[in-house]
């Protein structure tokens, strides 16, 4: 059996754990930044678009029901070409409203799927992000212990060498 271990790569270990270190850094604000960008995508869709398309549609509808009303007051003021661009502005505010109703529809269909969608990947993300705050925290303080043992067995292996040198010319001197 070799009296002293054979450490070459310390080093590597060191500097492992230094890329460790600077990974783990970078990638929590990325993993907030993706879960960020969720939570502001979902808010984005169930706030600020719905509220928008249901103001739109209710603008529409009062639009639809103006153009009802002017078709309504050139029929009965007998002028026949008044009437006919009444008509075809009723027609293009039914047009407009169900273009708003189709837009809250998909809306809601969108705001479905993303959670739907999303759910899995976000469980993911936050496996992630508990993996890297918990076990790779602890690979580091692993790493911490394995190189101070390391260390220790550098700085008690090389004391002891010289040691057994200097006690060997004391005994020499002794017997003489």
């Amino acid at each position: 059996m070799a009296e002293k271990a054979q450490i070459t790569s310390v080093e590597a270990i060191e500097s492992f754990r230094a890329s460790l270190i600077v990974f783990l850094s970078q990638t929590g604000p990325v993993l907030e930044e993706v879960g960020n960008e969720m939570s502001r995508t979902r808010l984005w869709l169930q706030n600020d678009q719905r509220a928008f398309w249901q103001q739109e549609l209710r603008l529409r509808a009062r639009r639809l029901e103006e153009a009802k009303q002017e078709l309504f007051n050139a029929t009965l003021s007998q002028f026949q070409g008044s009437a006919s661009l009444q008509l075809m502005a009723v027609q293009r505010a039914q047009r407009a409203v169900a273009e708003a109703e189709a837009k809250l529809g998909v809306l809601k269909r969108w705001d479905r799927e993303l959670e739907n969608r999303s759910a899995p990947l976000v469980k993911q993300t936050e496996q992630l992000r508990g993996f890297l705050a918990t076990d790779m925290a602890r690979a580091v303080a692993y790493l911490d212990h394995v190189l101070k043992a390391l260390d220790a067995y550098r700085n008690v292996a090389a004391p002891h060498s010289e040691k057994t040198i200097a006690a060997e010319p004391a005994k020499t001197e002794t017997s003489t």
